[in-house]
């Protein structure tokens, strides 16, 4: 016999009329349709006046579901594997299910569709943008969140980066930032929605812009190429003007952040900032 099709969906990440007329084939077609959230994914299918049944597919049920629905798919059905909103595996769940189906042979399909990170970086207007690097969304633990943010450092200095954030968190994510000496970001709030808003410019500035501090963000922090290093040494007061400026983290951090923008070693950027308080 052979096997069904696991279709990966996209689906709408906020207006309704981003399905795409394949997505909607294969959702009518298939024998069950695999949803994150199966009470957010009927709205969507009664919408389109789809009577596909479906099944519970989330991140806490994800390797338990997975053996039943290979059987099906290994007994000809097929299957549409969705998330609540954009692409499933991508910050979704539905990843554990992909791999499981092709390490079984099973035919896997992407059916395309809306794309907050597309959206978002089309509607920048990043000219001479060759690429970019999605990173998902920051981490929760503090240590954690370092490297994150070590790693953003280090990609916005070869090409544009994107990434998502909750409301909770936005507005402490946009002053790391800040500490970071980023100096332009754009946010994008409610992405197709009837609130949708942008914010364009320094990371701290945004953040007294956004109003209300709710809804689903996408940040997009533009390409900026290193310097090779300051024409001009700083003066040893601008060294600790810096460092002065840079709150909400360690003093290690702080003296690795100022060494990175002036050229100097995290050791003289602590001895400048301690002969300065003697």
């Amino acid at each position: 016999m052979k096997a069904g099709t696991l279709h990966v969906v996209a689906t709408p990440i906020g207006n309704l009329e981003d399905i795409t007329f394949r997505a909607l084939r294969v959702l009518r077609e298939v024998a069950v349709v695999a949803a994150e959230d199966t009470r957010r994914s009927g709205l969507l299918l009664r919408h389109f006046g789809i009577t596909t049944p479906l099944v519970s597919l989330h991140a806490h049920n994800e390797g338990q579901k997975t053996d039943s629905l290979i059987a099906r798919l290994r007994s000809g059905e097929s299957v549409a594997l969705v998330s609540d909103a954009g692409t499933p595996a991508v910050s979704d769940p539905g990843a554990v299910l992909v791999a499981a189906a092709r390490a079984a042979g099973v035919r896997v399909e992407a059916v395309p569709g809306a794309s907050a990170v597309l959206a978002a970086l089309s509607g920048s207007g990043l000219a001479g943008c060759e690429g970019f690097a999605f990173l998902a969304f920051p981490p929760i633990k503090a240590k954690d969140r370092e490297q994150w943010l070590d790693m953003l450092d280090l990609m916005r200095r070869r090409v544009a980066v994107v990434f998502f954030e909750a409301p909770h968190r936005v507005i402490q994510t946009l002053g790391e930032l800040s500490n970071r000496s980023i100096n332009r970001i754009l946010v994008f709030r409610e992405l197709t929605k009837l609130h949708e808003t942008s914010y364009d410019g320094p990371p701290a500035q945004v953040a007294l812009q956004i109003s209300p501090v709710a809804g689903e963000f996408t940040v997009v922090v533009p390409y900026e190429p290193a310097l090779s290093g300051p024409a001009v040494p700083p003066t040893d007061d601008e060294v600790r003007q810096m460092f002065g400026q840079i709150t909400n983290t360690k003093a290690r951090e702080a003296a690795r952040q100022v060494a990175a923008r002036t050229g100097l070693s995290v050791n003289q950027v602590y001895d400048i900032v301690r002969a300065g308080r003697d």
